[in-house]
């Protein structure tokens, strides 16, 4: 475990010192990010701020990871890698969509779903025909195979996160700090399982998230886009899945299964009522903002909920019989 979070700790500084070259970089290239007239009017003030923050993340991960992790002989740990470069290239290119006097927009949620998924089959037959998992641990009862209905599981798991993280993205260090709770405690499950280079990897991620919220926080330098949020997202998954605590996922990422909830409700009840709503603006940020909560409130509420979820989801993982 000293080795882990070591390895955690150097992709913090590490993400930290890269973060004032990309940052000016950004600025260098006028990458301000447009803001949608569907947010609330006070986002309006967040207009030109760079976006790509992702970069901060993904690139002292794959240094870090490539240094700090003997990925010869775990060489399962590129999986999670090939997720973290391909989403994160997904996501800038969506990224460059958003920028302001950009006409085109990003990626359609509907391309980047189908896209997800694609890589979500991709990888869950990785993880099923060559990493051999394909399990269930559940509280209190034991650890289940289950054969080749783990493949549609994993698929789902993938997609739902990737896409969770992403939606969550809306308030400065929303998405980056409750996303570093979640590796944090993945982090500690698969070093009470032995996985150590799981472990590892994890937190790594969690430095880096680190590092980035330091120029995330209210007010917010950079915005991470979803450069990052495809890239935490689906990389969140893969390590749930290599745990066989997947099925936690839902505790422990409890703000992003809020957060997506609250769009589907919306979208649907309003397809259903004709133009009715239920929450004030969705996600469900935003709800809280249009109710009069200071964005540090929501985050930090948001942080609270994700810690005390992430300490119930390690409880929860220990609970399951050897």
């Amino acid at each position: 475990m000293i080795h882990a979070l070591i390895s955690g700790v150097i992709c913090f500084l590490l993400s930290l010192a890269l973060g004032l070259p990309i940052l000016r970089y950004l600025r260098a290239q006028k990458a301000g990010k447009q803001i949608s007239a569907d947010q609330p009017a006070s986002h309006q003030k967040k207009a030109g701020t760079p976006t790509f923050g992702g970069l901060m993340i993904w690139a002292p991960v794959l240094i870090v990871t490539a240094v700090a992790v003997d990925w010869w002989n775990h060489r399962s740990i590129l999986l999670p890698l090939a997720m973290i470069g391909i989403t994160g290239v997904t996501g800038f290119i969506d990224d460059l969509g958003t920028l302001q006097h950009r006409r085109q927009g990003g990626l359609s949620w509907r391309f980047k779903t189908s896209f997800v998924t694609v890589l979500g089959i991709g990888a869950a037959w990785v993880l099923y025909d060559q990493l051999n998992v394909q399990s269930i641990n559940v509280p209190w009862a034991g650890h289940y195979e289950l054969g080749l209905f783990y493949i549609p599981i994993a698929v789902a798991t993938i997609v739902a996160t990737t896409s969770a993280v992403a939606i969550t993205d809306g308030l400065d260090a929303l998405a980056g700090g409750t996303t570093l709770i979640a590796f944090i405690a993945y982090g500690i499950v698969a070093f009470i399982q032995g996985q150590e280079f799981v472990a590892t990897f994890a937190l790594i991620i969690a430095g880096a998230n680190l590092g980035f919220v330091w120029y995330n926080s209210h007010p917010a330098l950079v915005i991470m886009g979803d450069t990052g949020a495809l890239a935490l997202g689906s990389s969140l998954a893969v390590v749930a899945l290599m745990t066989g605590h997947w099925l936690l996922l839902p505790v422990i990422g409890i703000v992003f299964v809020l957060e997506a909830l609250s769009n589907i409700i919306q979208i649907g009840y309003f397809r259903l009522s004709g133009g009715r709503r239920v929450f004030k603006r969705a996600p469900l940020h935003h709800h809280f903002e249009e109710s009069g909560w200071a964005e540090t409130q929501v985050v930090t509420r948001a942080w609270v909920l994700g810690i005390a979820a992430a300490m119930l989801g390690v409880a929860l993982a220990l609970a399951v019989p050897e």
